[in-house]
């Protein structure tokens, strides 16, 4: 494990996944992005992108993903630890009460990214800077 996770080459590919994310997002969507709207309202924008990423990873990597890691018994799907996947999906699962189907099926891969850096380094530093990262793009592209 890693606890300097910004020296991890895979820290910055996941980085860089974000960045085709946000392209697959809009190819899927054809949203066009508004990118000076958060400057006009910049607590619309602050909470999703910077607030929420903390509580939730807070929550889901913090709470949910180290219970299931004590408590189940243990398999991987690949680099992919039971503990992440079980969160990814119930962290998918509750986004689908607020948010369209699409978009809130689009929030199980970025999980994932999450849950692997949670497992891969045992602290919460690496997952909230990729979210906070994420969620930035995501709203400030399509947020408005």
């Amino acid at each position: 494990m890693r606890s300097r996770f910004w020296l991890d080459p895979l820290f910055f590919a996941a980085l860089a996944a974000a960045l085709g994310y946000w392209l697959g997002l809009y190819l899927v969507t054809q949203v066009t992005p508004e990118p000076g709207w958060p400057l006009r309202e910049p607590l619309r924008f602050l909470y999703p992108a910077l607030l929420y990423p903390v509580v939730e990873e807070l929550l889901f990597r913090g709470l949910v993903q180290d219970l299931a890691q004590r408590h189940i018994r243990p398999w991987r799907l690949g680099p992919l630890s039971h503990a992440n996947l079980i969160t990814s999906v119930l962290f998918t699962a509750l986004h689908f009460i607020n948010h369209a189907p699409l978009w809130a099926a689009a929030v199980f891969f970025p999980s994932l990214v999450f849950g692997f850096f949670k497992d891969r380094t045992g602290k919460l530093a690496a997952p909230i800077v990729l979210h906070v990262f994420y969620n930035s793009g995501y709203f400030w592209l399509f947020g408005q």
